[in-house]
This record gives C-alpha cells, sequence and structure tokens, in this order.
C-alpha cells in the first residue's frame, strides 16, 4: 500500500487529491460533529442537493453572461470552467441555508416536506441552467459523484480558504455553537442569539458542502458529514475529542479510498465513501459486542 502510495504521488493530480482530501476531512470533522450532535442530517443534505442550482448558475454566468459583459476580454475567451461553479455552489448554498433554517424554525410540522421540495427545485435548477449554456457541456455526473482526481489549483486554493474561514468561526463561536446544539432553550436562557447562531451553523455547513463536492460529490456529501462524527461520537467523550478524530477518521477514509481508486481503477468518490460506510458498520458491531450487558 504504501509503495502504491509513494508511485501516485509523482503525479500533481494525486497530491492535489491528497491534499484536497486533508483540507475537507478538517472541516468535516468540526462541522459534521455539530451535524450529528443537532440531528439536522436531513437540513443539511437538503442544502447539499439545492447546491447543485448553483453549479448551474456559475456554469451559465460564464459561458453566456461573460461573453456578453466582457466581449473580447480574456475573461470572456477562457475556455476552462475555473471556479465560477465553485462560487456559484457558495452563493446558492448559502441561500439555501438561509430559507431551510427559517423554514425550519418558522413551520416545524411541515419543514421536512417543504425542505424536500426545496431539495429538488435546487437540482432541477441547475441541470435546467446548464442545458441552457450553449457550447460547452459540464459532465454533471463529476458533481453528482465527486472528481476529487481533477481537483484544479485554484479550486484547491478555494477549498483551503473556505477551510480557514469555518476554522475561525468554529472557534470563535465555540461556545455558542455548543450550547444551541444541545439545549436551545439553555441557550435562550444564558441570552446566546440561537437564531443568529443556528444561522451560522447552517451557513457552515453550506461551505463545507461546496468543499466536499469535488471530493465525494453532492449525493454522497451527506456521509462524509455524518460517518466520521458518528464513529467517533463511539470511541470519545466530548466535542472536541470529537472533532479531533472525526477529522483524522475523514483523513484515513479519504487517503484509503484514493489508495483503493487508484490500485483497482476505481471510482474515488464512491471509492471513500465505501471505506467509510466499512468503518461504520466495523464500529457498530464492534461497539455492541465491547458493550456490557445490562446486569452486568
Amino acid at each position: 500500500m504504501i509503495a502504491a502510495l509513494l508511485e501516485a504521488l509523482q503525479f500533481t493530480f494525486m497530491r492535489h487529491a491528497l491534499l484536497a482530501g486533508l483540507l475537507v476531512s478538517v472541516a468535516c470533522g468540526l462541522i459534521g460533529t455539530f451535524v450529528v450532535v443537532k440531528r439536522i442530517v436531513f437540513i443539511s443534505g437538503g442544502i447539499a442537493h439545492a447546491a447543485y442550482g448553483g453549479i448551474g448558475l456559475g456554469y451559465y454566468f460564464k459561458y453566456m453572461i461573460l461573453p456578453v459583459l466582457f466581449a473580447g476580454s480574456a475573461a470572456a475567451r477562457d475556455p476552462r470552467p475555473g471556479y465560477w461553479p465553485l462560487l456559484g455552489a457558495v452563493v446558492f448554498s448559502l441561500l439555501a441555508a438561509a430559507i431551510m433554517g427559517w423554514i425550519q424554525r418558522r413551520t416545524r410540522q411541515r419543514a421536512d416536506t417543504i425542505i424536500g421540495v426545496l431539495w429538488a427545485i435546487g437540482m432541477a435548477v441547475g441541470i435546467i441552467l446548464v442545458d441552457l449554456t450553449k457550447g460547452y457541456k459540464v459532465d454533471l455526473m463529476s458533481y453528482l459523484f465527486g472528481s476529487i482526481l481533477a481537483v484544479e489549483r485554484t479550486e484547491l486554493l478555494a477549498i483551503a480558504g473556505l477551510d480557514v474561514l469555518v476554522i475561525a468561526l468554529v472557534a470563535l463561536f465555540y461556545k455558542e455553537l455548543l450550547a444551541v446544539s444541545f439545549d436551545e432553550t439553555f441557550a435562550t436562557v444564558e441570552n446566546v442569539p440561537v437564531g443568529a447562531i443556528y444561522g451560522l451553523l447552517l451557513a457552515m455547513i453550506a461551505l463545507t458542502v461546496v468543499m466536499l463536492m469535488r471530493v465525494v460529490g453532492l449525493i454522497l456529501v451527506i456521509a462524509m458529514l455524518t460517518i466520521p462524527p458518528a464513529i467517533a461520537g463511539r470511541l470519545v467523550k466530548g466535542i472536541v475529542p470529537m472533532m479531533i478524530v472525526s477529522a483524522l477518521l475523514g483523513v484515513l477514509f479519504t487517503f484509503t479510498g484514493l489508495w483503493l481508486s487508484y490500485a483497482w481503477n476505481l471510482t474515488s468518490g464512491a471509492s471513500i465513501i465505501l471505506v467509510a460506510g466499512a468503518g461504520y458498520l466495523l464500529s457498530l458491531i464492534s461497539w455492541r459486542r465491547l458493550r456490557p450487558a445490562p446486569n452486568a
């Protein structure tokens, strides 16, 4: 395995993939812990799939709007997609997070239905915008199932910037995020701005989703947000240790999945998730066997 990894590291795309996996694992460890503790996996999935609309918006803006606004300029002639889909996904996912968060807090009884509708609309908008984009046609499957081996340097820098932002926000509002995640009533009594902090948490989920979409894809993004923290929750106690272990597990799953995809010529995103899923099942079986009997 080590020899295969050293051989793979000769290629620039593999080095980019490993670095992207490392950066994303850190953000997943932090934000995924709050997702699991707060039990907002469904709304996180809604944000992830609604972000697909931003991808279509980014391509439409790149190939339909920019040539009109900057006819003859370098920006209009550049054939590469660049960071426009990433930027569009950021805008769309943040907007989806704001709408879904507001809906969940105001209409709790029907929130799941409305979020499901927004989930579907976001993906449909993305597909339609790509259909309306003339000329270049993006491979939509690369965003649905990930394309970590195709991460470009500009995307890597953008992911690193988002990673730093997420880490800074978690460090700055850690106590407030902790209070809102465990007990909103207590947080309100302690004068914590629950609505604003909850909105901040959803915004950070949106940013993490954007980082993850190039690694495992939007369909599998929730797996990386939830599986490592779910395993970590069985191994350690406390939020900070859970975050650290989650990040380390994310790195382990990503690197192992990349090795499998390289050695066996498999899809990288699916390989990463398969490794993570196997790790979760193993932890579940081990936890049940090691758990003492009720009368022990």
